[in-house]
């Protein structure tokens, strides 16, 4: 579990694939490194990975044909720079919100739109399926990234709106447009949405006045 506040922005130093289909990549953890450890999960772009070798601040992840086929990873390249979140302490403050590091998909960047001390970036689904789960106000992972959706045109389309300090210490800052990201909709979103699509739900109002009247309200 992750808060979607990025600790550091990591280098990528191999990438390599395997015959199943799958890859191997090297990323330089930095500061990150120290405690770090052989199993622990680090969200790389906000997809939670498995550290499964470690030389100095060298960390070596493996990455299946699922998450390669469902995010952005695939298209990484040794210099290509990399949002790193260690997993949630349960001492530690919530400051973003819970973030799973499971991608749902990807999405572009359409335009961005600069503003005095703040820019609206605006994004395209590139899996019309996500759209019912990203709605105003609601949270958002963009690459990993925790994020309070500012719109939302229901069919693909939404934005956010971007501080300074974002931009500086995230990899977003160096996207352009049509540039791919990854999507993480937000926990609770996706589990109502999940039970309400459910095959045979009764999804009929179960509150009214009749019910509300019995209940003593």
């Amino acid at each position: 579990m992750f808060t979607g506040l990025i600790e550091h922005v990591g280098a990528v130093f191999a990438f390599e694939l395997n015959a199943e289909g799958g890859a191997r990549l090297g990323v330089d953890l930095g500061p990150l490194a120290e405690g770090t450890g052989l199993g622990d999960s680090i969200a790389l772009d906000g997809c939670c990975l498995t550290v499964v070798a470690l030389d100095g601040s060298r960390a070596h992840f493996d990455a299946v044909p699922e998450t390669l086929r469902r995010t952005t990873l695939g298209d990484l390249k040794p210099g290509a720079r990399v949002n790193l979140e260690r997993a949630l302490l349960p001492n530690k403050r919530l400051g973003g919100h819970f973030v799973q590091g499971h991608i749902d998909g990807t999405a572009i960047v359409r335009k961005t739109v600069t503003g005095g001390r703040w820019a609206e970036w605006h994004f395209s689904l590139d899996s019309l399926a996500l759209a019912p789960q990203i709605v105003e106000k609601g949270s958002i992972a963009i690459d990993g990234i925790s994020l309070t959706v500012a719109g939302s045109d229901g069919v693909g389309g939404f934005w956010v709106a971007l501080i300074p300090e974002t931009l500086a210490r995230t990899t977003l800052g160096a996207k352009t447009e049509e540039a791919s990201v990854n999507i993480e909709t937000d926990i609770l979103g996706k589990y109502v949405h999940a039970m309400l699509n459910a095959k045979g739900a009764d999804t009929k109002p179960r509150i009214s006045e009749e019910w509300l009247r019995d209940h003593g309200y």
